[in-house]
């Protein structure tokens, strides 16, 4: 049993690297919202309280978009801080390869990664809309109006909707034919039962058309229709404002969107971009740690801190600027974002496996 057991070494590298990792990470996220609220203290027209809900909304809108930067800055942190104290040399001395001192590192940073894309399923990807709220002095005003779009071959009209009752008021579906309306159904109002819209005292105008002009109408009445199969309060939300959604309901709406022919292109980016390009770091962490010198005597700390943290940021705004223009449709997402990650992690690969016989 005990041979499966980590050995010390693994637990004083792990040690030392969450604990750069999360120095790095809650600095730069509570600097990230403390900037921000400095630039939007004069919108803010809220109370006290109110005010510290916006900086912690906004804080973990930092956490989810800063932890792929503080994984590399933390790796680089740690390793030079152990090269300077000749630990890292104490430790090839004993025997130690690249590749299983790296093993320690790369786990921690896994479960970083496999943290935050779980916390992107929940509530906390919406941080950031929550904060919006706040910022426009909305805090009781949920309601989205007028809304108009495609639904299996139809066409829905939603005069409000209630994302937190889950309750829509006044809809109109319009079944279009060519250029001609051949039906509609009309509701007062309508209530999302976890999988559908259930339309409430419908009424249903059925159109005649002869030689095709319209002649008449029929009218009937139903007490309920199911409809908007799979049309969440917050996937009709994000259609008609674009507001951020967690994964799964992304997902759920790139289904949607797909099963309409309608252009999917923003949702698979937003997708993408919490899901694929994060793993940019656990790439850059394989890299840096192989590359980086791994003695004092080879080693010029302001150089090599320059030059580490500028690949970094270089890496990660080049994968924000192709990220954008999947989401634009410039560029396909999978061709902006997928194909560079894959490239990176190549390299990173290559690096993994070619690079143990050095150990400068």
């Amino acid at each position: 049993m005990r041979s499966f057991m980590p050995s010390l070494y693994f637990f004083y590298l792990a040690k030392q690297y969450i604990k750069n990792l999360f120095a790095i990470l809650f600095g730069l996220a509570f600097s990230f919202a403390a900037i921000d609220y400095f630039q939007h203290i004069s919108e803010l027209d809220v109370s006290g309280n109110y005010k510290i809900l916006y900086i912690f909304y906004m804080w973990q809108e930092a956490l989810g978009l800063l932890y792929p930067l503080a994984i590399v800055f933390a790796l680089i942190m740690t390793k030079l801080a152990l090269v300077k104290n000749n630990t890292m040399g104490a430790l090839h001395a004993f025997g130690y390869s690249k590749k299983r001192l790296l093993i320690p590192l790369i786990l921690v940073a896994l479960l970083t990664y496999g943290l935050f894309t779980f916390l992107h399923t929940t509530e906390f990807s919406y941080a950031k809309n929550k904060a919006e709220s706040l910022l426009k002095n909305q805090l009781q005003a949920y309601d989205v109006n007028d809304l108009f779009f495609k639904y299996n071959g139809t066409f829905v009209y939603i005069n409000k909707l209630d994302p937190i009752e889950k309750k829509i008021l006044d809809m109109t579906i319009f079944k279009v034919e060519g250029n001609q309306v051949r039906s509609t159904i009309h509701a007062p109002s309508a209530v999302f039962n976890g999988k559908e819209w259930d339309a409430q005292n419908a009424t249903i105008k059925t159109h005649n058309y002869i030689k095709g002009k319209l002649e008449k109408y029929t009218v009937t009445h139903q007490k309920s229709i199911k409809t908007l199969t799979g049309y969440k309060p917050k996937i009709i939300e994000s259609l008609h404002e674009g507001k951020v959604l967690n994964i799964i309901d992304a997902y759920y709406t790139w289904e949607l969107l797909e099963k309409q022919n309608l252009n999917s292109e923003k949702i698979r980016a937003s997708i993408y971009d919490k899901v694929v390009v994060p793993l940019f770091s656990l790439a850059l962490l394989v890299i840096l740690f192989f590359k980086l010198p791994f003695h004092v005597r080879m080693i010029s700390i302001g150089g090599v801190i320059a030059l580490s943290l500028g690949a970094t940021f270089v890496i990660w705004g080049i994968l924000f600027g192709l990220g954008q223009i999947g989401a634009n449709g410039v560029l396909s997402p999978e061709l902006s974002t997928i194909v560079p990650i894959m490239l990176l992690w190549i390299y990173a690969l290559y690096v993994y496996f070619t690079d143990e016989k050095s150990l400068a």
